[in-house]
């Protein structure tokens, strides 16, 4: 495969963002909920307003995997009040790892992964944490070989539907 680079999403890449976001959020979750709480989710959650107001915030971090000019994944970073849940200002959260399911299995999430773990570095946080949908077992997989660990639960509300996210953390002075 060829040279993937990430780089950070600027508002210039707004529709970009919200293609891959929509594709990718579908191609993970869509055979385990309903047509029409995806197709809500999809609207609100990746609407150009919201996108816009995320990429301007000083707390929230994009960044594409690019291959040939084409994003194939992306990640999405928060610290301080940006934060969904903990809003620790010793913390960063992940809130979002995609990459297009043609590129699983080829290193892209790992490549978003270790971007997010430096720019952890460069802010000096004691820890990183996430939420996963305790039905994706391919990112629980995933982050648990990453030295991440449960700590907590939370309610994710799709559509009509509220889904069990389990929280974990990795500390970085481990």
């Amino acid at each position: 495969m060829d040279i993937i680079n990430l780089r950070r999403v600027t508002e210039l890449d707004l529709n970009q963002l919200q293609e891959i976001g929509r594709q990718t959020f579908s191609e993970t979750f869509s055979a385990g909920n309903s047509e029409e709480n995806m197709q809500k989710y999809l609207e609100e959650g990746f609407s150009l307003e919201k996108l816009t107001a995320e990429l301007q915030n000083p707390n929230s971090e994009f960044y594409f995997a690019m291959l040939d000019h084409r994003a194939i994944g992306y990640l999405k970073l928060n610290v301080g009040s940006s934060q969904t849940e903990l809003k620790d200002d010793k913390a960063l959260e992940i809130e979002r790892i995609y990459v297009l399911r043609e590129f699983h299995g080829k290193k892209v999430g790992q490549l978003l992964y270790e971007k997010a773990l430096q720019i952890a570095e460069q802010k000096k946080v004691d820890y990183v944490w996430l939420g996963v949908w305790e039905e994706n077992l391919r990112a629980l997989n995933f982050y648990k070989k990453n030295g991440f660990v449960m700590f907590d639960k939370h309610l994710f509300k799709l559509g009509d539907e509220e889904q069990t996210d389990l929280m974990m953390r990795r500390q970085m002075n481990a």
